[in-house]
């Protein structure tokens, strides 16, 4: 019997085995199945295409990102389009509308009063930039129909220029008075959360609406009634004025992780905040700017900007670039008659330009990089200016030593050049390519310290510009040596 019972409690824990391997099996894929990224694009768009009733598609569309319906968008007829406008409450149109950098094409298309209601629904300087996009005559009827609160928090961030932090911030924050208690606190926190969103901190200032601090959400909700709001409020919290230049600002809104930021007025009233979203947004722009720059824009461009409007960013650059390109031409022309008795130097002056062109942008670079720092020293850009000699010199060393030996084998076994006339010439492309780096990596870090040095953006210190300076200088180096040389 012992026996048969163990035989049978044998075959139950074999069966179980059995069915967990079959169900592991069955839960990982196998190597042959692929996962397939869901296309919601097109799953939206037949959405918004079906026959179903608008309650019914709303519900639909209710499952996806509004971001992924932002997307969908440009996809979409006018007809289609203005179906979506109705089909959508105002709390997912505005969300869809805020995932979109220029509403003013849609608003255009769209019946001016639900215009009326998305502008008053956005966050007050996406509603400004919106608007601006818009012709003056229906700009002026949609500010006319605003309800006063939304006119005022407009007109707020409108009077910033396009330049200063004010011109980004909103007005979607909770402020409460420093006087309350902890309940009175909480129950002020409830009454304008219905209307902000962005309750992770709660602003505090006085009767005068003057700033005097932040709490966290987390702390107020812990508190005890009966403790002071005071101790609560955190009186070193960051802010800036709304007049400060964005440029000049930045680096001090990256240097916190904060949700949001407020922003005060000249006399320290509280205006509004900055969120981390509209944070991130500036520093995505400033990149976008020191690009274009670096690249010899004027600005940055996108793909439906003006054909005119885009030889105005261009066209400076490449006319300063030409007169610098002559000048670099002019002074191959003075070595005329080394060139004529040695053909063979101009096989490697693309060699030496190339080389003293990317280790100047190397440099440029990276002193850009140091130089968004506003704190650095004079002490500071001097080591910084010996660090890239440092290594100008060691990699100029280094690559004019290979130079010099591969050239010298390559100038006597393949051009028919005796040993010492292709040893002269290799020393002399080795030499000249040294010189050339070393040349090119102090042009490199002393233009943009000098630009900023008299409050020029160092990225206008371009990458076109600093290279054709440096073909300059390799020009005169390789030619003069290959004229004392040779």
């Amino acid at each position: 019997m012992d026996n048969e019972e163990l035989e049978q409690d044998k075959a139950k824990d074999d069966a179980l085995e059995k069915a967990l391997e079959q169900e592991t099996e069955n839960e990982t894929p196998s190597e042959d199945e692929t996962f397939v990224k869901p296309d919601y694009e097109s799953e939206i768009i037949k959405i918004i295409r079906s026959t179903t009733s608008p309650k019914v598609t709303r519900e639909k569309l209710e499952d996806y990102h509004a971001n992924d319906i932002a997307d969908v968008l440009e996809k979409l007829t006018v007809v289609e389009r203005k179906k979506l406008y109705n089909i959508l409450n105002m709390d997912m149109l505005s969300d869809v509308f805020e995932c979109i950098d220029d509403v003013s094409p849609y608003l255009e298309e769209m019946d001016i009063r639900k215009a009326v209601e998305i502008i008053s629904s956005l966050e007050a300087d996406t509603a400004v930039a919106a608007l601006r996009g818009l012709d003056k005559v229906r700009r002026s009827v949609i500010i006319d129909l605003m309800d006063q609160e939304s006119k005022k928090d407009i007109m707020l961030i409108a009077s910033f220029d396009d330049d200063e932090i004010g011109s980004r911030m909103t007005t979607n924050c909770i402020v409460i008075r420093e006087n309350l208690t902890v309940k009175e606190a909480m129950r002020s926190l409830v009454k304008q959360a219905a209307e902000n969103d962005n309750i992770s901190k709660i602003y505090v200032a006085d009767e005068s609406n003057t700033f005097c601090g932040a709490i966290d959400l987390k702390d107020l909700i812990i508190a005890r009634q009966d403790s002071a709001l005071e101790d609560l409020i955190v009186t070193s919290y960051p802010y800036v004025y709304g007049h400060e230049l964005i440029d000049d600002c930045i680096e001090k809104l990256k240097d916190y992780s904060e949700d949001s930021i407020p922003v005060l007025n000249n006399n320290n009233k509280l205006l509004g905040v900055i969120t981390s979203q509209s944070i991130v947004d500036l520093v995505d722009d400033e990149m976008g700017e020191d690009y274009a720059k670096f690249a010899g824009l004027t600005a940055e461009e996108d793909l439906k900007e003006p054909l005119k409007e885009s030889l105005k960013k261009r066209l400076p650059w490449l006319l300063v670039l030409l007169a610098l390109g002559m000048v670099v031409s002019s002074v191959v022309g003075l070595f005329e008659q080394v060139v004529s008795q040695l053909t063979l130097i101009m096989c490697f002056q693309s060699l030496i330009l190339d080389m003293a062109g990317n280790v100047g942008t190397q440099s440029l670079a990276v002193t850009i990089r140091v130089l968004m720092d506003e704190n650095l020293s004079g002490a500071d850009k001097l080591r910084l200016v010996t660090k890239e000699m440092k290594v100008g010199f060691c990699n100029g060393s280094l690559l004019g030593v290979m130079t010099f030996l591969v050239l010298g084998i390559y100038i006597a076994l393949f051009k028919g050049y005796a040993v010492g006339t292709a040893l002269l010439i290799s020393g002399c492309v080795g030499i000249s390519l040294l010189v050339a780096i070393i040349i090119s990596s102090l042009v490199g870090t002393l233009v943009p310290l000098l630009f900023h040095k008299i409050n020029i953006d160092p990225a206008m210190a371009s990458g076109p510009l600093i290279t054709t300076v440096n073909d300059l200088v390799a020009v005169v180096t390789y030619y003069g040596l290959a004229w004392l040389l040779l």
